[in-house]
């Protein structure tokens, strides 16, 4: 018999996707994304971070400045556009987003040119910010999926003492 308990494929890449945020360096949100295609293959990952070659030790990562050069919103790239630049040019037409935090509009732009289908996400917590609004209506007119995920385990915990 095989094994009972195992996480489903949406559990999976979503976890991918956290894994990912884990890499981001922002003190106040890491968001991270995982890009699969219709064979349930990663195709990219990314997560939130300044870009390269930019040192994220001299770059501000303030979230409120007197102008947009003091703080990181001027420099971040999201972690959507970061999974569909870390494809490196191959097609991400197609596939699904995995995503903890719903896009924002700059990145929904990115996500109907790049032809993804489906954005699975977990929080829309600023579902009432203007650019919430705005992308959520690029992404219907566009025909994009979108799908709240809901999970029914809390949490998944790596031990790499496992592989020991």
């Amino acid at each position: 018999m095989k094994r009972e308990g195992y996480i489903s494929w949406d559990e999976y890449f979503m976890g991918v996707a956290l894994l990912a945020a884990e890499r981001s360096k922002d003190p106040n949100t890491q968001v991270g994304a995982c890009i699969v295609d219709e064979d349930n293959r990663i195709v990219s990952t990314g997560y939130n971070g300044f870009p390269y070659g930019c040192s994220d030790d001299e770059y501000p990562w303030s979230r409120e400045g007197d102008a947009l050069s003091e703080t990181k919103y001027g420099y971040v790239v999201h972690a959507e556009l970061n999974a569909i630049l870390n494809a490196r040019g191959r097609s991400v037409a197609g596939t699904r987003l995995y995503v903890a935090l719903f896009p924002c509009n700059e990145c929904a732009k990115a996500i109907i040119q790049s032809g993804i289908r489906e954005i699975v996400y977990l929080s829309d917590k600023y579902a009432d910010q203007p650019n919430t609004r705005i992308s959520k209506r690029m992404l219907q007119s566009a025909g994009v999926r979108l799908r709240r995920l809901t999970v029914e385990r809390e949490s998944l915990t790596l031990d790499f003492r496992k592989g020991l």
